[in-house]
């Protein structure tokens, strides 16, 4: 591996990293969040200019000729745009909106990219996409079912509440304000995460024009699971809806993640991506 194909690893995990701090800040105000996101946002422009900088020395000509160099010179100013939109504009939701179009095309370049550095085209070749989606996947479901679980919880507690049943068992739960807490969390860490593995995912999917895959039965279900957490986070902050009825949204969420996975008997995905 040269120095350029492992920069550019690192690039996109930091960038990863850096979309999840995002997304969590964006679902729920979240300073530190922010924070942390801007940091890795921070080393990854840093890591881009020293490639953009190494190249221009070696070349002797700014890298801009080719698609590769394109979308990586790209990115560095969409993300440099997005500094100065945080910082001036202060608008979240642009920034992160910019960063998900420079993330989509470092990834696009990683799998797709004609330029020197680069791996040959193929999901199969570049592995380390391979795993940060099948990690990212595997952290959101956990997550997941930590947020199933508790939602669970809340609904037997709320049902021995509302029945006047005290028992040692009620005793030893905790509270239903904390059981909330708890599965609201569980979603929060977990859906960004589902949404860059995704990302991720589809990107893989465009560059090798097998766009018959986006009607797979799992990436159906991935789909339809995520859609049902965002409109859990829509309607808890419009406040529309009880907790009995969100922790219930939360546990039919979890349904269609299961669904997701016994959809692998009928899958093509993984056949493709060798697995």
């Amino acid at each position: 591996m040269t120095l350029f194909n492992l920069l550019y690893d690192v690039i996109i995990y930091l960038y990863a990293l850096s979309l999840l701090f995002y997304f969590s800040d964006c679902i729920r105000r979240n300073p530190r969040a922010k924070r942390i996101g801007t940091g890795f946002l921070i080393m990854v422009s840093a890591i881009q200019a020293i490639s953009i900088t190494i190249r221009t020395i070696d070349e002797r000509t700014l890298p801009l000729f080719s698609t590769y160099d394109f979308f990586f010179f790209l990115t560095f100013i969409l993300i440099l745009i997005s500094f100065f939109i945080e910082k001036v504009l202060k608008t979240e939701y642009a920034v992160l909106l910019l960063n998900v179009i420079g993330f989509c095309a470092m990834v696009q370049n990683r799998l797709h990219s004609p330029g020197e550095g680069a791996l040959p085209s193929g999901w199969d070749t570049v592995h380390g996409l391979l795993i940060l989606h099948v990690v990212l996947a595997n952290l959101s479901f956990a997550f997941y079912t930590v947020s199933a679980v508790f939602a669970a919880m809340y609904l037997f507690l709320h049902r021995k509440l509302k029945r006047k049943k005290w028992d040692n068992t009620v005793r030893r739960l905790p509270s239903l304000e904390s059981m909330e807490k708890y599965t609201y969390t569980s979603m929060l860490i977990g859906t960004p995460l589902l949404i860059v593995s995704l990302i991720v995912a589809l990107m893989s999917i465009f560059s090798e024009g097998r766009y018959i895959l986006l009607l797979d039965l799992k990436v159906v279900f991935t789909l339809l699971a995520l859609c049902v957490y965002i409109a859990y986070f829509a309607t808890r902050r419009l406040r529309s809806y009880s907790p009995v009825i969100m922790a219930r949204w939360a546990i039919a969420g979890y349904i269609v993640f299961i669904l997701n996975f016994i959809a692998n008997s009928w899958s093509a995905f993984h056949q493709w991506v060798g697995s």
